[in-house]
């Protein structure tokens, strides 16, 4: 391990926030890390180049330049992101290296990607089992990737809330009417935005319930014209925000609410948790780890009336609320505090650098 501190070598979509803040409390917490990205975001990153019109082949392209970044830079553990992508061509790239790699899965790469066809099964299988260390944000995610491929380590730590935005103590200030909802996923199929408007249209247009849905995502538009069919007004849009901003202003609603057919231990639910929102979500695997009911409630993801029904005994004060903060603040500072799942990362970092200079 080099004198100046633990130097990672982290590849990964350098657009994604989620990049951005990782990256950053990496270096806060003392380590010096690269971000190698295909991808062109604004946050400092080394630019690898695309090579050929197919997307797909992009990442076995770019091996034999990171292979180069990995002399130049002499890292100490090489940190992909997204398996079937970066953690592929991890895995190309460092057939010939005898640095450890610790590779992180996102959900989407392992519950969706490997599906699309035996090409994307194949890289991800190559990727997990290329890997010294998986690390997945719950055991339902993990357990998902053994079917694809052998890990030879595995850890479940989510993506928490910064320390300084938990809610500071739970409180028993009843739910508002109009209840404010805000469904922070963007506008992709995956996400099924559109049902949360058809389960409570009615509400809305009743003025019992304000939702508010971000204004971007690749189905925006369709989304937009969707939900103007069913509902006069009532629906709120936001556009991105610095992280800070979005925190604050996701803490004025009352509820967070997804509809998502595919999740794992979603981030933007235990920001929610933190902030003192009572959580709805969908009932799948990823989610079930968190929410009980002591803490939030699920729905039927074929039955729109059963999350209308849960809306309504909101409005009507049914539900232990107070009960509901109190749980999911004790959750979020027991396993979902970001500094301490970074600093549990860095850890196992560590520990793999370690292994190997033995």
């Amino acid at each position: 391990m080099s004198n100046a501190g633990l130097k990672v070598l982290v590849l990964a979509d350098s657009r994604s926030f989620h990049t951005e803040r990782y990256v950053a409390e990496l270096e806060r917490q003392g380590c010096e890390a690269l971000t190698a990205s295909l991808e062109d975001g604004a946050m400092s990153h080394y630019q690898l180049r695309r090579r050929g019109p197919i997307r797909i082949i992009h990442y076995a392209l770019a091996a034999v330049e990171v292979r180069r970044l990995i002399r130049s830079f002499e890292p100490d553990l090489l940190n992909p992101h997204f398996a079937s992508g970066y953690g592929f061509l991890t895995a190309m790239a460092e057939r010939r290296s005898s640095i450890p790699v610790l590779l992180h899965l996102w959900g989407s790469d392992i519950l969706i990607a490997p599906h699309k066809s035996v090409f994307h099964r194949r890289k991800t299988r190559l990727a997990l089992e290329s890997a010294d260390s998986v690390v997945g944000d719950s055991d339902y995610l993990l357990d998902e990737a053994a079917k694809i491929g052998q890990l030879r380590q595995r850890h479940t730590i989510v993506w928490g809330l910064e320390r300084e935005f938990v809610r500071r103590e739970s409180d028993d200030t009843p739910l508002r009417t109009p209840l404010k909802i805000i469904i922070p996923r963007v506008h992709e199929a995956v996400y099924n935005n559109i049902f949360v408007v058809r389960a409570l249209a009615d509400l809305v247009n009743g003025g019992m319930v304000q939702l508010t849905f971000p204004d971007f995502g690749g189905r925006v538009n369709e989304f937009k014209a969707a939900a103007a069919r069913l509902v006069a007004s009532g629906l709120k849009f936001y556009s991105k925000l610095p992280r800070r901003e979005y925190l604050k202003f996701a803490a004025t609603h009352d509820v967070y609410l997804s509809a998502s057919l595919s999740d794992s231990s979603p981030a933007s639910m235990l920001e929610a948790m933190g902030l003192g929102l009572i959580p709805a979500a969908g009932d799948i695997p990823g989610v079930r780890e968190w929410i009980t009911p002591s803490s939030g409630f699920l729905f039927d993801l074929s039955r729109e009336s059963e999350l209308r029904n849960i809306v309504v005994r909101l409005l009507r004060g049914e539900g232990d609320v107070a009960t509901m903060r109190r749980t999911n603040l004790e959750l979020v500072g027991r396993k979902a505090i970001f500094e301490d799942n970074i600093g549990e990362t860095i850890a196992i970092m560590r520990e793999l650098v370690a292994e190997r200079s033995v």
